[in-house]
Parts: structure tokens; sequence; C-alpha cells
């Protein structure tokens, strides 16, 4: 039975990455770098600051890089004043709340951005436990995180679902044998899947997820580990069942 989900927070509750590719560009044009979105796609999301720079810019020593990556940091906090969540994430917390599931945040985010984006986006209370790389022996795509979350949660891997929308973050989850559901904001889902996504999503609202989480609510979660969903083959009637089951009945919006 499902008994918690867990979230990524860059890329995955709040689309961010377009912040930090601004903030990215603008600070290594200092060093004469220039960046394009492959680039950052392919050297930088996803990753941990220290690899970043060093990666980047191995001229800098420990501390000159740690000063370059508390001034990017910086910089996004200023540029990320107006942060909002992806489309039905809302909707999916209170889903969680309705079924009394356990939620918790792993994220690679700097301290100082977690609280700043929890903060901003107003769910500073919405998770039962947050865990940041930080406190970890290693951060994303290592899965210690999640083996954190885990064991903070008195869960098994089995008993959860995770959300990631970046190649590390979908590694260090599938490392800690959680199904993980790909959020396709940032990267291509052919490429979330080929790193171990069982299925990709462009945000919340998209019927597979509700589709698969209503049906997690009643079925054992390995049982359906071999039953893709296919979204296309799916009667009126279930469209409606599922919409039901995602909007309060005041409200009968239903998804098209």
């Amino acid at each position: 039975m499902l008994a918690a989900i867990l979230f990524d927070l860059d890329g995955t509750i709040v689309n961010t990455d377009p912040i930090h590719y601004r903030a990215w560009q603008e600070m290594l044009s200092n060093y004469s770098i220039e960046i394009d979105e492959t680039f950052y796609k392919s050297r930088i999301s996803g990753r941990l600051n220290p690899e970043i720079v060093k990666d980047i810019l191995p001229q800098l020593s420990t501390a000159e890089g740690q000063k370059f990556a508390d001034e990017k940091e910086a910089l996004f906090r200023k540029l990320a004043s107006n942060l909002k969540p992806l489309d039905g994430f809302s909707e999916l917390l209170a889903w969680t709340e309705t079924h009394q599931l356990k939620r918790a945040l792993v994220t690679n985010a700097p301290r100082l951005n977690a609280e700043f984006m929890l903060e901003v986006l107003g769910i500073k209370e919405a998770f039962h436990t947050v865990v940041l790389a930080d406190d970890c022996i290693a951060g994303k795509p290592d899965p210690a995180p999640y083996q954190a979350a885990l064991n903070k949660l008195a869960i098994s891997a089995e008993e959860a679902i995770a959300l990631e929308d970046s190649p590390s973050g979908i590694r260090a989850a599938v490392g800690a044998d959680i199904r993980t559901i790909g959020i396709a904001s940032t990267h291509d889902p052919q490429v979330l899947q080929e790193v171990g996504a069982f299925m990709a999503i462009p945000d919340f609202t998209d019927l597979q997820l509700w589709t698969l989480l209503n049906s997690l609510i009643e079925s054992d979660l390995s049982a359906i580990a071999s039953k893709p969903i296919n979204a296309k083959s799916e009667n009126v009637e279930t469209r409606i069942l599922a919409s039901l089951l995602i909007f309060p009945p005041e409200s009968r919006e239903f998804p098209v």
C-alpha cells in the first residue's frame, strides 16, 4: 500500500531551472565562460555546487569555490521572489491529506535556498520531514538522501513513490529502490525514463499520475509494477472518476 510521497524541490515542486540558469550565466560570465541550455542541463542541473564548481572552475581553491557558490545562490534568491508551484501541486497536497499519506521533501538545494523557497511558496509546514543533502553522507545521485527519508518516515521503499525532475535525482531515488515518477519540467521525458523513471509527466495535473495514485490507495504497489498505464486507452467514465477524485465535490471542474 502507498504510505508516502517523497518530493524533490527544484524542478519538481517549482520550476526554478530558468532562474538558476540565469544566475549561473551571470556568475560564469565573470570568468568569460558562456553557457547555453545544453551545457546547463548536462553540466549543472541536478548536481551539487561543490561538484559543479570543481568541474567548471577547477582553478578556484576550496574556499574560493565556496564563496562563488554562496554568491550564486544569493543571486538566485534575489531573482526568485515570485515563485509559483507547478500546476496541480496544491491538489496533490490536498489529496495526500485526504488519504493520510506522509510527505517528505528530499532536496540537494542548499539549506538557505530550501528555506527560502518553502517560505515563498507557503509550504513550510507541508512536509512531515525535510532531508537536505547537507545533512547526509552524500547528496543525489547517491541514494543516501532518499534512504534517510525512508528511515525518518519509518516506511519501506515499497510503500513510497518519489517525484523527481532530474537524472541525478531519479538515479538517487531508484538507487534507494523507490518507484520514481519523472517530472518533465526541465528534461525530456525519454531521458527521465532512460535513467529509471517508470513514468514521465509534465506536471501534477496529468491523468496518468492520478490514475496511478488512486489505484495505489486500493492496491499493493508491487502488484501493479508490471502494468503500464496507457492514458489514451482510458474511456470517458475513467476520466470522470479520476476528476472526481482529484477535485472537491463543490468545484466539479474537470481537467481537459
